[in-house]
């Protein structure tokens, strides 16, 4: 199983590269068209909605998330408790996700929709948001199995508004949007198996608690 997770992640990775590329240069035509649509709406109501939308759902919350996790892993390691060994991972996968905007910016250069202090490609607001789901989702798995359907459709929601906000602001072109989210569930897909976090705790999976009962002696 973590051979197809391996997998699937090269292509999405992939796919992340080969869009920056195409679009670096110049928009494509639903880029442009969604632009066109927005126009100078941002000035108004839209704007405002969307600039609410973008102050909740972006960079705030993978530093929420990775300050509970930190703390989590503090408190469950004094305790003596293997779930840090979960906790820990996790912080580090979230890490390597929310990195992918970070480094992939200068990289591609890409202009933004309208005059902005960044450059465009992939959006740092919605790989904050994918990164956080992602991580969620996968923190659920191992401590919280019953919780993974709605976590996960909680952060598959919160991206999609996310793109929609970045886009009706004008700061963003929508190819930048599906770029983060090809980034960040490709790295994602990469590191959870590395780290051994998927396929996750099922029969014959790494269970923090098996990892701690090998060091013990018998």
């Amino acid at each position: 199983m973590a051979r197809v997770h391996y997998v699937v992640g090269v292509v999405l990775f992939g796919a992340f590269i080969a869009l920056g590329i195409v679009v670096r240069e110049a928009p494509v035509s639903l880029d442009r068209l969604l632009r066109d649509s927005v126009g100078t709406r941002w000035q108004g109501d839209l704007g405002t909605a969307a600039g609410v939308v973008s102050a909740v759902l972006g960079p705030p919350l993978p530093i929420l998330l990775g300050a509970g996790l930190i703390v989590a892993t503090l408190v469950l390691r004094r305790r003596g408790d293997p779930r840090a060994l979960v906790t820990l991972r996790v912080l580090v996968l979230l890490g390597a996700c929310r990195l992918t905007s970070l480094l992939g910016k200068p990289v591609f250069a890409r202009d933004r929709p309208r005059d902005y202090s960044d450059f465009s490609y992939p959006s740092g607001h919605v790989a904050s948001v994918a990164s956080t789901g992602f991580a969620a989702v996968v923190l659920c798995l191992w401590l919280a199995p019953k919780a993974v359907s709605a976590v996960g459709t909680a952060a598959v929601a919160a991206t999609l508004l996310a793109c929609s906000a970045r886009v009706a602001l004008g700061v963003h072109w929508i190819t930048d949007t599906a770029g983060s989210i090809l980034a960040v569930t490709g790295v994602g897909l990469l590191v959870a198996p590395a780290l051994r976090l998927l396929p996750g705790p099922g029969p014959g999976g790494h269970r923090p608690d098996r990892e701690a009962d090998r060091g013990r002696p018998g």
